[in-house]
């Protein structure tokens, strides 16, 4: 798939009418075949465990029975998807990939979309709309999640030689362009060797992914019987199945681990790797390949979809899912790609619609012809896909013994084929620039890395630094029990309004969407127990933040007895303007707030001077008696990620922060008088500035409580006359304060400002 001469042979041009309708539309008999076949996904060889990725649907088990408007219902229930006593998972990575290439078969447009992807990753850490943000429900036994927290440190190419093939055999070599069949002992013992040369770092906050060019082929065992490629019978290529052991039994991924002293949880000298093979294909590559026999094709380079897409339809979101099929042939339709009709342009018009209606790859990305000539580009997708899906596999089970069902399905695995999304990115498709040299479709259903980098300057970050579209599997979700694509988390409530002073009044956060709200949790011996999310309420008027589960909580079971919050009461003491604040945190460590104007009416509150006591509010004496010792004030900081408008206007602001104990407090998100003018921005005049400040007026808050130091991100909602107006602006600064105290009711302030762009 290099730029290399080849043999001119566009697919599917030069073979028999019989060929293509077996081919095309036969592929559905294909799927029905393999019903059954597939096994454990978490599989163990020749005495080697592995997370594989087969090609196979291997969700198609134990519930076969075809509908007969041609539906297949996958299994209908996941048994047990659990982590009996606790096991590890990892609480961020360090991603960095290797490109095992000696003779610079990877064409670069293929590795810098995949190193742009792989940066994506690292950038969009915190997001919600990708799989990696659902599972930080899944915890290990230090009651930590696998939180979407990943560093991307970057990408090499290795051109260390292949070592001999002796032990290893492509079960379907390219007669051109072979490379190599390599085990995967020989790929970690590379690895190991690489890591060592260049002073790399192992443990069980790294992980290395290993991809190999085309033409190269990977096997987990020395008999080559689990292998990146496969081999069919004569009778099945001519029959359209793919029903062979060596088909079944063959991935498009893997991941393993290395732990050679045992250790339980993993250790400093542990490897985390998965291998990524080269296998996306070769759609829109002209040139095609030599195939391995006369009259044979190298099938394996013609199948990438059942590495991706998988031939089933992505909108379908229950666990009935209808296979994609091309729609009957017309008469004509027929006697045109006999021959018997029409101009050769009108058969390739009818191939085409044939090969785009039946199960097809997708390449959100792909943009016309490349450098090459060629229109493979956009084959990275199908790459970027296997990462992703080792990615979450790798976070959740590591060491091949955490998350997982009784059948050893990994995450991923459970939604095998599912690309629907749950948090408002739809799965859309976009017209390539050039379609006359692909086969390929462009849906997408994520979007990752929709902020720039902290330190990305004052100006327009659509300039190289736009979010990337991708074609992404879903993910299982325990906390809900369905497949998602993301995380819903949008806290709601309507204020009352009127609202007297001294009357109680209610507030529903029942309207917020939380979509993982209940989850497990582990003792230090690794006993179970159920979790749920909290809501917190800050009603602006100086109360003690109320706090406490979501519904769903059995605490929440006994009528009024429990802290629970979903539903609360409150009544404000005197008259004023108060900003309530509705804070959520999932079981997955994911925080979001939404604020609200409340307007009371009644006597105002008094001045300091007239409380009761005079003096100090609260009644207090101005001074008392000095302490032998001050409490220690708490460290604090905070900034704003956020770079785009549009994004906060959407999605919400990103912050981070970092405390160095248990602190309570709330984040205000400030904004000029000036500025907030122009734009007709109303809000709260801010008080508590730096002396000569200029005024500036508070558009939004968030209640922060945390149970230790820390460093984390946080997603603060604005009102919608604010984000209405920022949809359309070019710029606006805004500023961020965290005020905080500690246990020991000392208090830090930290502000920090941003430019923001359109």
């Amino acid at each position: 798939m290099t730029n290399s001469a080849r043999t001119p042979a566009r697919a599917g041009h030069n073979r028999s009418f019989r060929l293509l309708l077996v081919a095309l539309l036969a592929c559905g008999a294909a799927f029905l075949a393999l019903v059954g076949t597939a096994g454990a996904v978490v599989t163990e060889v020749e005495g080697t465990k592995f997370g594989f990725q087969p090609r196979t649907e291997i969700l198609y088990q134990g519930n076969d029975e075809v509908t007969p408007a041609g539906e297949l219902t996958k299994r209908a229930t996941i048994k047990s998807f659990d982590n009996p006593g606790g096991n590890v998972v990892l609480h961020g990575t360090n991603v960095y990939g290797i490109y095992w290439d000696p003779n610079a078969v990877m064409h670069r447009e293929w590795m810098i979309k995949t190193d742009t992807f792989l940066q994506r990753l690292g950038r969009g850490s915190g997001e919600l709309g990708t799989i990696l943000s659902a599972l930080g429900q899944y915890r290990d036994r230090t009651n930590t999640g696998a939180r979407y927290s990943t560093v991307f440190a970057g990408t090499y190419t290795d051109t260390v030689k292949y070592p001999t093939t002796e032990n290893c055999t492509d079960p379907n070599p390219l007669a051109e362009g072979a490379e190599a069949c390599l085990t995967d002992a020989q790929l970690r013992e590379q690895l190991e060797a690489f890591i060592a040369a260049r002073g790399l770092p192992k443990g069980m906050n790294t992980v290395y992914y290993v991809m190999t060019p085309p033409g190269v082929t990977v096997c987990l065992d020395k008999t080559s019987q689990w292998c990146s490629d496969f081999k069919l019978s004569k009778a099945e290529l001519e029959e359209g199945v793919r029903s062979s052991t060596s088909y079944r039994q063959s991935f498009c991924s893997y991941h393993g681990a290395v732990n050679p002293d045992n250790a339980t949880s993993g250790d400093a000298n542990t490897l985390l790797y998965a291998a990524i093979p080269w296998t996306a294909g070769y759609s829109g590559h002209l040139s095609g390949f030599v195939p391995p026999t006369p009259g044979a094709e190298p099938y394996a380079y013609r199948t990438a979809y059942d590495c991706q897409a998988g031939g089933w339809h992505p909108e379908s979101v229950t666990r009935l899912t209808v296979r994609d099929e091309p729609r009957p042939l017309t008469e004509l339709e027929v006697e045109v790609l006999k021959g018997e009709k029409g101009t050769p342009k009108e058969r390739r018009e009818i191939e085409e619609r044939i090969r785009l209606e039946g199960p097809h790859v997708q390449e959100p990305n792909q943009e016309g012809a490349g450098e090459s000539g060629q229109y493979n580009a956009g084959l990275s997708d199908l790459i970027d896909n296997q990462i992703m899906v080792e990615q979450a596999n790798m976070v959740t089970d590591p060491l091949l013994g955490s998350w997982r069902d009784s059948e050893g399905f990994e995450v991923t695995d459970e939604c095998r084929d599912e690309f629907g999304n749950t948090v408002g990115e739809e799965v859309t498709g976009v017209a390539p620039v050039d379609p006359s040299g692909t086969e390929a479709g462009t849906l997408a259903n994520e979007t990752i890395g929709s902020e720039p980098p902290p330190n990305w300057a004052d100006g327009d970050p659509s300039e190289g630094e736009e979010p990337g579209r991708y074609y992404i599997n879903n993910v299982w979700s325990a906390s809900t029990n369905h497949c998602v694509g993301g995380v819903g988390l949008d806290p709601r409530f309507t204020p009352p309004s009127p609202v007297k002073s001294n009357e109680v009044v209610s507030f529903n956060g029942m309207e917020s969407t939380v979509g993982l709200i209940k989850g497990t949790s582990f003792s230090e011996a690794g006993v179970e127990s159920a979790t749920y999310s909290t809501f917190a309420w800050n009603f602006g008027d100086g109360s003690a933040v109320v706090t406490g589960f979501a519904p769903g909580a059995p605490t929440c079971e006994a009528p009024w007895l429990s802290p629970c919050a979903a539903s609360v009461l409150h009544a404000y003491t005197y008259g004023g303007e108060y900003d309530v604040t509705l804070t959520v945190t999932d079981v997955a460590g994911n925080v979001s707030s939404v604020t609200h104007d409340v307007t009371v009416s009644g006597p105002p509150a008094p001045t300091p001077s007239t409380a009761p006591g005079g003096g100090a509010p609260g009644g207090s004496p101005a001074g008392g008696p000095s302490a032998t010792a001050a409490p220690a004030t708490p460290l604090a900081s905070a900034s704003i990620l956020s770079r785009s408008l549009r994004t906060v206007a959407r999605k919400g602001l990103l912050v981070t922060y970092s405390v160095n104990e248990q602190v309570a407090g709330q984040f205000d998100v400030l904004i000029a008088s000036s500025t907030a003018k122009r734009l007709k921005i109303s809000g709260t005049p801010a008080t508590g500035l730096p002396a000569g400040s200029a005024p500036e007026l508070v558009i939004a808050k968030a209640v922060l409580v945390t149970t230790k130091a820390g460093k984390a991100k946080m997603t603060i909602r604005v009102p919608k006359r604010v984000a209405a107006a920022f949809k359309h602006a070019r710029r606006a600064g805004l500023m961020l304060r965290l005020s905080v105290h500690n246990t020991a009711a000392v208090g830090v302030t930290a502000i920090s400002s941003a430019t923001l762009s359109r």
